[in-house]
């Protein structure tokens, strides 16, 4: 995996600006705050930004990845301000699940999801180095 800085560009906080890889494509659906039942156990944000991740990462397993081969991450937010205010706890949670992997990244708000009490939903791709 290749992490993609243009020269001059200032270093991004948290994300790369790309990432360039080669191997097996692992390709992580949505996935809301919720656990396995699909059952919220809490209505606060960063608790269900950890869970989302810890959801990517139990789809990412069944493909034999892991954290670590992630390229691309899409997260969408029902709330920006949300999002900003518990960033501390989010970053938190992030480094706890993935680690320090920063893949190319980006946030969108949006007016709702799907699932009504979801607050946050993470999509990923993820390329697992062959041989």
């Amino acid at each position: 995996m290749e992490i993609l800085q243009p020269p001059g560009w200032k270093r991004p906080k948290g994300y790369s600006n790309g990432v360039a890889a080669s191997g097996r494509m692992v390709f992580v659906a949505g996935q809301v705050g919720w656990n396995a039942d699909e059952r919220f156990e809490s209505d606060v944000f960063a608790d269900q930004f950890r869970q989302a991740l810890i959801n990517v990462v139990a789809v990412l397993h069944e493909a034999g990845a892991g954290p670590e081969h992630l390229v691309r991450m899409t997260m969408y937010f029902t709330d920006k301000r949300e999002y900003l205010d518990q960033l501390a706890e989010v970053g938190a949670a992030y480094r706890a699940t993935i680690g320090r992997n920063y893949p190319a990244m980006a946030a969108v708000e949006v007016s709702a999801l799907m699932e009504d009490r979801a607050r946050v939903e993470i999509e990923a791709t993820a390329v697992v180095p062959e041989g």
